[in-house]
């Protein structure tokens, strides 16, 4: 296997030479660049990724540190953070938090430990935050995703609230007063937003808020399917339901099964994502979409501003959501 000092000596320079050009660590002469590139592919050396990463303080490598196996529309996040760190030579780490501190601070720390440039984090609920603090405790440029939770930290998320006010405003105008909510996973921050969203939602419209028709909270579609039988075996059930994320409606539409209820002509709903098989929902589904294409993209920008300039402002940006209206609303019915 060829090494530098071949390469130098096939080029006729020096070894700092050949190290400067495959590392770009200083300026060289093109025509100097020209005899070390042709020496290298004379010879097929294939430079050493630790070295170079060495050289250059730099791995160009980020890590990805998101539960992506409980929240299907975190794929579309990804999705497009890999395509932005593609286009400028970066690779992406990605590993599964799955929403437990513990295994989130794991993570983060395996992520310093092979030098990552970065990291995109999608915060657990950790009422410590030990992840955040460890990245910030060992000045590792970070940018969180779907949950700000730590006003010191560059982030991007949707505005959960304005999403739920445009959920509830839809429902009103449909002459819903009862309407229930199956939040989503107790403790996440858009979680806590989304229920913020809700109360204030029906606070503007005059409406009481009755406790009893929000679920605490669910971390599966089998906990919201149980949330949802509840609510549906009361005798004064709710005539809509709010669902806090793709999960919860995939519950939601399997206690509504089996209760013998039909969408939208005895239950209104309207979901949280729209997950690629929403349209495929008999009826329709109605939905709060995340522009998640753009969170990603969002997200990747901010994480590269950071790591070029470590001491700069914070930014925290909120995406608008949008109302995408089929038929389990109420809408469209003959």
């Amino acid at each position: 296997m060829a090494t530098m000092i071949d390469v130098a000596r096939v080029a006729g320079v020096s070894v700092s030479t050949v190290s400067h050009v495959v590392n770009g660590t200083r300026h060289v002469n093109e025509e100097t660049v020209a005899l070390v590139q042709g020496a290298i592919e004379q010879l097929g050396f294939v430079p050493n990724a630790v070295a170079r990463s060495l050289a250059r303080s730099s791995t160009d490598a980020i890590g990805i540190a998101i539960s992506i196996s409980t929240n299907y529309y975190f794929n579309d996040i990804v999705s497009s953070i890999e395509r932005a760190c593609s286009k400028i030579g970066r690779l992406v780490f990605l590993c599964d938090t799955q929403n437990d501190p513990e295994r989130e601070l794991k993570v983060v720390r395996e992520f310093a430990h092979r030098r990552v440039d970065g990291v995109v984090l999608a915060p657990s609920a950790d009422p410590d935050n030990r992840a955040i603090d460890f990245l910030f405790a060992n000045k590792m440029p970070f940018v969180l995703v779907d949950r700000l939770t730590s006003p010191r930290a560059d982030g991007v998320c949707l505005h959960n609230r304005k999403a739920m006010e445009l959920l509830v405003d839809h429902l009103v105008g449909h002459g819903h007063a009862r309407i229930g909510l199956v939040p989503g996973e107790p403790g996440l921050q858009s979680t806590v937003e989304r229920i913020d969203g809700y109360v204030r939602a029906h606070e503007k419209h005059g409406l009481v808020v009755d406790p009893t028709l929000m679920n605490e909270g669910n971390a599966s579609s089998e906990e919201a399917r149980v949330a949802t039988r509840r609510l549906l075996e009361r005798p004064d059930r709710p005539t809509a339901i709010a669902a806090g994320n793709n999960l919860a409606t995939v519950g939601v539409m399997k206690a509504v099964r089996e209760t013998g209820l039909s969408v939208p002509d005895d239950l209104a709903l309207i979901g949280f994502d729209d997950f690629e098989w929403a349209d495929c929902f008999e009826p329709r589904l109605t939905v709060i979409a995340q522009p998640s294409e753009t969170i990603g993209m969002r997200a990747a920008a901010l994480l590269a501003t950071r790591i070029a300039a470590p001491d700069g402002p914070v930014k925290q940006v909120r995406v608008a959501p949008s109302l995408i209206i089929r038929r389990s609303c109420g809408c469209g019915r003959s």
